[in-house]
């Protein structure tokens, strides 16, 4: 009779088997998932920032050089691509960068908004012409676009 009053504990139990579906992934709780590096244009890409980053210098690990350089327009647009509305991409994704749906592949670009103009990595989104466009944290700094501003900005090809 008292064996009877174990069942449903034992029952109980294995619940928690049950409840965890067998495709969840097996990292252990707070761990970052390793995620593969981005193709990028440049040879000697910032690192990524560190993983106890909380503010926006923590997360901008562009050197002044790399800024300096963005800057640097004084080569002619080969094309215009056209005008695009852009967010904040991910800001642990480093360099200078806009993923937008205008290019097809990975190609040297520049954007203006308002009076400034940066040359920037322009990486293919995978969205259709419209759906707008994520830049990186560098990026918006060097634009001086708000971080919480959706902008429009023109985007070329060099």
């Amino acid at each position: 009779m008292k064996a009877l009053f174990l069942i449903p504990v034992i029952a109980l139990s294995a619940c928690e088997a049950m409840m965890v579906p067998a495709s969840a992934p097996a990292t252990a709780p707070g761990a970052t998932p390793v995620t593969a590096p981005v193709a990028t244009l440049d040879p000697t890409p910032p690192p990524p920032p560190p993983a106890a980053a909380t503010t926006v210098d923590d997360f901008d690990t562009t050197t002044e050089e790399d800024k300096a350089e963005a800057l640097e327009v004084t080569t002619p647009v080969s094309a215009e691509l056209g005008t695009t509305l852009v967010t904040l991409g991910s800001p642990a994704d480093p360099g200078i960068w806009l993923k937008t749906p205008l290019v097809t592949a990975l190609t040297p670009g520049r954007v203006a908004y308002r009076s400034n103009e940066a040359n920037v990595e322009l990486r293919p989104s995978g969205g259709t012409v419209g759906s707008g466009s994520e830049m990186s944290l560098p990026a918006m700094r060097v634009l001086e676009i708000p971080l919480t501003e959706i902008a429009e900005v023109t985007v070329s090809r060099r």
